[in-house]
């Protein structure tokens, strides 16, 4: 494989500076002073026409002059001259910019006319660019300050991506003070090109960057950063803040769940199923950071607190109990423990209030004795400076400590003149320290959060999660009816009629027309029964008077019919009646009333959401929400974290619901999501469940058309498992063969393959000389992002084992349009047909995503594959770069 393809940007040989300047406090003078003060050991060129010297250096009057190859240009001149410098550029080959200069997008009619011409320009001659309007890029282990923020900044291992080039300036000013050092500081201003998606895609593999921190005021492109973020967070940590958390919802809602879900829901549920860790403030996004650089392994929400003082353990539960944390129990054996090394004065329990005389060795060993308790999850201890405190003593014991011990250890030492000596010993040991308990008990709170959501990025899956099939041929042909007719709200008859193609229990509806229609009906479903106007435009029937329940007889019936029509005609002349629905009253004493729903944003797609049910939702609030597709584990938290959650076990005289029949509803209705992309709201309310089973009593659905997508999932931000891509299949000998997608859990089954593979294949593979693949690789290998990479394996099994026998898979190029694949077959398997399979297999799938051609490298003397590759049509020549190497390519 190649360079990646932004390298031009982050690790340039050559840079040039457009609008390059003396003029004092220029932007162009700012960031060519920059260049130069920073040690860019590259090529640096000044462009400016009406100068032949800037700042000592010669200046050229275009790119052309140049004679060397150029990398990267910085562009800070008018934007009127933009589109034409990114010409010159594509002509010199460059292959890069980053445009600070604003006035595009942002700048009415004449400059989106302008942001046009550059990127038409751009894409002309293969630029990607950075901005416009943006403070710049910095890479400072190589000297790059591509800025003009007054200053540059410290090395380190952290990246920092942001839309907000004030915050860049105020956040590179706070790092210098703080010890804080970047491997990257990127702003990404309007992101009229390069977005977080291709950038975060740079920096997973980048040595430098160890954590990645993002600063968002909003995402464009869903699938991009969900795809990147969620390849990242599997290698190192992701923390990003995002503001405009309480910006009201602008479009207008046809249902309950639109109405409850903002824009703030979809994106926290994102990035909790991208396995990152979302804070509120910069504080706590370098905190967080800082924490989960120290080699923590957060692994649960139970704190255990050590303190000299019972105020700030107190203050530290307090604020442990906001963040839905959970105090640890001490075990038994900690408490004996305990006894024996502390004053009988001590709590004896959790807060561990040590006593105010507390020296470095009681310090030391109650975290010790905490850290050790299998039921704690991490420790967090406090110390206030008193008489006979010596808190250097006891900082360095709680430093040696956390260098023993995975499990997080944070320190609180409050004050001021006494313990700064101690918060420059936790700095120079690169420790979180906090000077308050709640800033502490917060950071724990990420590390938690990070634990969780990592956990939810392992889940992968699949569309369709039951045994037994939906109808989804049936459920699509009632959506097209509707919007044949020029509607988008399904009545109640078509809506049940939905839930039945996908299995969802349904309360049995027939729909009156005429008093003596509902008598009949009434009669064969027999009393008592419910009568509900059947309308598409109306919402909330009990509302506008359109709900009439526990009718017993015949006489009810009648008057009711009359009722309910000359309600609507008062209330809502405007709306069209369809009939009146009626049904059995649902009789469930121990039912409890549930909502289950579907709503769509406009950034992340479709989310499911669950909570309280009945006519006042929207009153009570009580929702949680997830991004599909579901499986159990993650219906089980979709479910968890709601308040109505802690009422579906026993409760008072009503035994607990049947928990399998609900958690089925919701997959059903993430399978619903999956494969009906113009499902666009939808509302289960009231979902009646109780110790039988689930019933929808009435349901709401908005549907709209949307263009048939080549990718069966293009709706979804996150990608299903794609189980339609399993197959089986026979080796000549007999031998059984399944081929399918790689999952995350295949990591081991993937590692002894490679292990099992002969010296010569493992070299014709990975084209050096790899023993074992580490943690990072095996994840990158196999937890993947189906939307942009397949990797199929090809397994047997042996004894009730599964072995893999072979794995090829393909990664999309930053084109779209083609395609770099690898395949490997184990030595025993080579000559059986096996590898000429995948390939196929590999092929047809790339194919079906709309892919225009398949390429990759093979060395001269792996025979057997470049054999195979011919007789698969592909086309092979030598690579330029390396004369050890075919390029191989074939037109899909």
């Amino acid at each position: 494989m190649g360079q990646h393809y932004l390298k031009s940007l982050f690790s340039p040989k050559s840079v040039v500076v457009f609008g390059a300047s003396d003029r004092i406090d220029s932007v162009g003078q700012i960031v060519f002073q920059n260049m130069l003060q920073s040690g860019f050991q590259g090529g640096l060129y000044p462009i400016n026409p009406n100068h032949s010297e800037v700042q000592g250096c010669q200046a050229y009057t275009s790119i052309s002059q140049i004679h060397e190859p150029i990398e990267l240009a910085v562009i800070a001149t008018p934007p009127q001259s933009v589109p034409d410098i990114i010409e010159e550029c594509g002509k010199q080959k460059v292959r890069a910019a980053v445009i600070i200069t604003a006035g595009f997008g942002e700048a009415g009619e004449t400059g989106k006319a302008l942001e046009r011409a550059v990127l038409e320009n751009a894409k002309r001659y293969d630029i990607r660019l950075i901005g416009p309007n943006c403070l710049g890029v910095m890479r400072p282990d190589i000297g790059l300050n591509a800025t003009f923020n007054k200053g540059s900044a410290t090395p380190g291992n952290l990246a920092f991506v942001s839309q907000s080039g004030a915050l860049c300036t105020a956040i590179l000013d706070w790092a210098k003070s703080n010890d804080v050092g970047f491997s990257s500081v990127i702003s990404l201003g309007s992101s009229a090109d390069v977005d977080f998606g291709e950038i975060i895609d740079y920096l997973i593999s980048d040595p430098k960057t160890h954590s990645i921190l993002l600063y968002i005021e909003g995402i464009r492109n869903a699938r991009s950063f969900m795809s990147s973020i969620r390849a990242a967070a599997r290698i190192k940590p992701v923390i990003l803040v995002k503001v405009g958390r309480h910006a009201a919802g602008s479009k207008a809602a046809m249902s309950h769940t639109a109405s409850l879900v903002g824009s703030d829901d979809a994106f926290d549920a994102a990035v909790r199923r991208a396995g990152v860790v979302r804070v509120q403030s910069i504080t706590q996004l370098f905190s967080a950071a800082k924490a989960l650089s120290c080699g923590f392994h957060p692994t649960g929400n139970r704190l255990a607190i050590v303190t000299n003082g019972g105020g700030p353990g107190v203050m530290a539960t307090d604020c442990a109990a906001d963040q839905g944390l959970v105090m640890a129990t001490l075990s038994d054996a900690t408490i004996e423990r305990l006894n024996q090394v502390l004053p009988p004065t001590w709590s004896h329990g959790n807060p561990v209030d040590i006593i105010g005389d507390a020296q470095a060795d009681r310090f030391q060993n109650a975290v010790r004795a905490c850290l050790e308790d299998p039921n704690v999850d991490g420790v967090l201890t406090i110390l206030t400076p008193q008489a006979m405190t010596k808190p250097l003593e006891a900082a360095n014991a709680v430093i040696e400590l956390s260098r023993q011990y995975s499990r997080p250890l944070l320190a609180c030492w409050m004050g001021g003149e006494q313990v700064e000596e101690s918060r420059a010993a936790f700095n120079h040991a690169r420790k979180p320290s906090f000077r308050t308990p709640e800033s502490a008990v917060e950071v724990f709170s990420f590390l938690s959060a990070y634990y969780q959501n990592q956990k939810l990025l392992m889940q992968m899956p699949g569309p369709v999660s039951h045994h037994l099939e939906p109808d989804v041929d049936s459920a699509r042909m009632i959506i097209e009816g509707v919007l044949h007719e020029r509607r988008k709200v399904l009545n109640e008859m078509e809506s049940k009629a939905l839930l039945s193609a996908f299995h969802i229990p349904v309360a049995k509806t027939l729909v009156a027309h005429s008093p003596n229609e509902a008598l009949l009906i009434a009669q064969q479903l027999g009393f008592p029964i419910a009568m509900k106007i059947n309308s598409p435009n109306i919402s909330h029937k009990s509302d506008a008077g359109g709900v009439m329940l526990n009718l017993a007889n015949a006489q009810a019936v009648r008057g009711a019919y009359h009722e309910i029509i000359e309600n609507i005609n008062r209330n809502r002349p405007d709306a069209i009646i369809e009939g009146i629905a009626i049904q059995p009253m649902i009789v469930k004493p121990n039912g409890r009333e549930l909502m289950v729903g579907v709503t769509n944003d406009p950034v992340f797609g479709p989310l499911i959401t669950f909570g309280a049910g009945g006519t006042t939702v929207e009153v009570i609030g009580d929702r949680s929400v997830s991004l599909p597709p579901l499986n159990t584990f993650l219906v089980k938290e979709l479910i968890q974290e709601t308040r109505i959650a802690k009422m579906l076990g026993a409760f008072r005289h009503m035994p607990p619901i049947n928990r399998e029949a609900l958690e089925s509803v919701l997959l059903r209705v993430s399978e619903m999501v999956c494969e009906l992309p113009m499902l666009m709201e939808m509302d289960i309310n009231p979902l009646i469940v109780d110790d039988q089973g689930a019933l929808a009593a009435d349901a709401r659905v908005v549907v709209e058309f949307r263009a048939p997508n080549q990718d069966r999932y293009g709706h979804m931000a996150i990608c299903p498992y794609p189980t339609h891509l399993e197959s089986c299949w026979q080796l000549a000998d007999g031998t059984n063969v399944t081929i399918r997608p790689i999952r995350p859990e295949d990591a081991s089954l993937e590692q002894d393959f490679v292990n099992n593979l002969s010296a010569e294949s493992r070299y014709f593979r990975f084209m050096n000389s790899v023993h074992e693949l580490s943690q990072s690789v095996l994840a990158q290998f196999t937890q993947i992002d189906y939307s942009r990479e397949m990797a199929l394996v090809a397994i047997t099994e042996r004894q009730g084992k599964e072995i893999e026998l072979g794995v090829t898979r393909y990664a999309i190029n930053p084109d779209g349009e083609s395609c770099e694949f690898a395949l490997v077959i184990a030595d025993n398997m080579r000559g059986k047909g096996l590898g000429h399979k995948l390939m196929v297999t590999l092929m047809d799938s790339a194919r079906s995503k709309g892919l225009k051609s398949i390429q990759g490298e093979v060395l001269n003397n792996n025979v057997s594959m470049l054999k195979l590759l011919k007789r698969l049509d592909f086309i092979l020549e030598a690579s330029p770069d390396d004369d050890s190497i075919q390029r191989v390519c074939k037109a899909l």
